[in-house]
């Protein structure tokens, strides 16, 4: 896992509503390119994009397993998309922690708004994981941005889904914004169940680094 961070191109976009930094190794897959049909020029450009990524796995196996994930993030995306997904990245990272294999793990980061009843804003955050289902690992934060939490489910998709099946840890972060009307979902998705805690810890640096006011207001 490597440790800088790149700062996202969202950082001069005046229209965003939230600033946020990932660690090297995610690239962003713009939404719009990604879902599109597939003899549009934009499914073009995003396969102009993706060879360079996908040549660079030397295993095949891990490659078709690449692509395989990719597809099945696709349709994961269509779906986040319909409730407010605003931001994905790809991860790819070498298992080089201790013990690692140095096998190549791959990640899928989001970040969705969602419209809440106003409420004070740790409230707001307590109620995100109260009422999730299935969520474990719960842990309530003090970040720069204000109060969030976070929590995390591991979800085996349903067969008729269509999605290979394969457990998947999913990692929130739940942002409440400071007009108490609606909360930003970070989310890490990822089918490497055994580096839980190296994810989960990708997400918490990534929200401790989100906020709601542009890093360069003042510059």
């Amino acid at each position: 896992m490597t440790s800088h961070v790149l700062i996202a191109d969202s950082v001069s976009d005046p229209s965003s509503g939230i600033w946020f930094a990932v660690p090297g190794g995610f690239t962003e897959l713009p939404l719009d390119v990604v879902l599109a049909p597939p003899a549009s020029a934009e499914a073009n450009r995003l396969r102009e994009a993706l060879t360079p990524l996908v040549e660079a796995i030397p295993d095949g196996v891990t490659r078709q397993q690449f692509v395989a994930q990719l597809a099945s993030s696709q349709q994961l995306l269509l779906a986040l998309r319909e409730v407010g997904t605003v931001h994905c990245s790809l991860g790819v990272h070498r298992d080089d922690v201790e013990g690692g294999s140095g096998r190549i793990l791959h990640s899928l980061f989001t970040v969705s708004w969602r419209d809440i009843a106003w409420s004070p804003r740790a409230v707001s955050a307590a109620r995100a994981v109260a009422t999730a289902e299935q969520h474990s690992h719960i842990e309530y934060l003090d970040l720069p941005s204000g109060p969030a939490s976070m929590g995390e489910t591991v979800r085996t998709p349903a067969p008729e889904s269509g999605l290979p099946p394969t457990p998947l840890l999913q990692a929130y972060a739940y942002l409440p914004h400071p007009d108490c009307k609606r909360m930003a979902v970070l989310m890490m998705s990822t089918p490497e169940l055994e580096r839980r805690e190296q994810y989960r810890e990708i997400l918490q640096q990534i929200a401790e680094l989100t906020s709601f006011e542009s890093p360069l207001a003042d510059a």
